[in-house]
C-alpha cells in the first residue's frame, strides 16, 4: 500500500496482509498473545487506505473461530 501525504507519494509504504476487493484487509498472525499493537497496526492501515473493515486472524489458537478479531472504522 503506497504512502501519499499532500498529493506526494513516499517511496516508503505500507506492506498489507491481505486486501480484498480494496474494502477488507486481513492481517494474519500466528502469535501466542495478542498485543495491542497489532490493533495499532491494522487501524492504520485502514485510516491509510479508506477501507472501513479489517480483520485480524490469529492462527496460534485451538479454535480458529477464537483467533479472529473484527475491526471496524
Amino acid at each position: 500500500m503506497p504512502l501519499v501525504y499532500d498529493k506526494i507519494k513516499l517511496d516508503a509504504g505500507y506492506r498489507v496482509d491481505l486486501l480484498v476487493e480494496s474494502s477488507v484487509i486481513i492481517e494474519i498472525k500466528a502469535v501466542e498473545t495478542k498485543n495491542d499493537l497489532f490493533l495499532a497496526q491494522i487501524l492504520t492501515y485502514l485510516k491509510l487506505s479508506g477501507c472501513k473493515l479489517g480483520l485480524l486472524i490469529n492462527f496460534n489458537v485451538a479454535h480458529l473461530r477464537n483467533g479472529i478479531k473484527r475491526v471496524i472504522l
